[in-house]
């Protein structure tokens, strides 16, 4: 990690832990440069990174504090990741989200599959069917299922959305102990019912049993980060 990214990642953690109002100058390059002690190039190169994400506003005399609710969705990760647990709130949202999203493609994609997507898709959900043993066992096939999903519905802006809040989100519960856990039955639930959708083809039917699936995990979660 070079001096720059090191310095964004300070100024940008202290912006979203709210340090710095909104509309607020931060302090010169100057001083930024001799509180880390670093050139005053890195220190540009660290504002110009942070105002990528949209948390500032450079302009003549100093940077500027933005809203957080403008910047980009790369700040979701680091939000995540602030604390010693994740903010509860915050996930809740994530995984309502992503849901939304897997509803709207399986919707869009299932009564477009050829014969020979529909073969791979229920290829995949026999594999799922074989290691229902937990969510984490369960979570790269699922990931692996919903990007066939993805490419059918071929849907870009939903794919990058999608690919953002995977990589952000699951990163940071895998360190989550203790994990959420749903009961075989419960999986074994998720993949007949969506199996039942692909042969059929219907993606209500698909979407219904991951609206399901999000719902419960929405309250495992909830459970872990209070333990947590």
């Amino acid at each position: 990690m070079t001096r720059s990214h090191e310095i964004a990642g300070v100024l940008r953690d202290e912006i979203l832990r709210g340090q710095f109002r909104p509309g607020e100058r931060l302090p010169s390059e100057r001083d930024l440069a001799a509180r880390f002690g670093a050139s005053r190039g890195a220190v540009r190169e660290a504002l110009s990174q942070i105002e990528q994400l949209r948390l500032i506003d450079i302009q003549p005399g100093g940077a500027r504090i933005k809203e957080v609710n403008d910047a980009s969705i790369a700040v979701l990760g680091p939000l995540l990741g602030l604390g010693s647990v994740p903010d509860a709130g915050l996930v809740d949202q994530f995984l309502d989200t992503f849901s939304a999203l897997a509803r709207f493609t399986a919707t869009r994609a299932i009564p477009r599959i050829t014969e020979m997507q529909r073969t791979d898709l229920l290829a995949q959900l026999d594999a799922m069917a074989d290691d229902l043993g937990s969510v984490e066992s369960l979570q790269p096939k699922m990931r692996a299922f919903l990007l066939t999903l993805d490419r059918i519905a071929d849907n870009l802006v939903v794919r990058l959305i999608s690919n953002d809040l995977q990589a952000q989100f699951v990163e940071r519960m895998l360190l989550l102990h203790p994990r959420p856990s749903l009961k075989p039955e419960s999986l074994q639930a998720l993949v007949s019912g969506m199996r039942l959708g692909v042969e059929n083809g219907d993606g209500e039917g698909v979407a219904a049993a991951l609206d399901t699936h999000f719902l419960s995990m929405r309250a495992l979660v909830a459970q872990a980060l209070a333990s947590a």
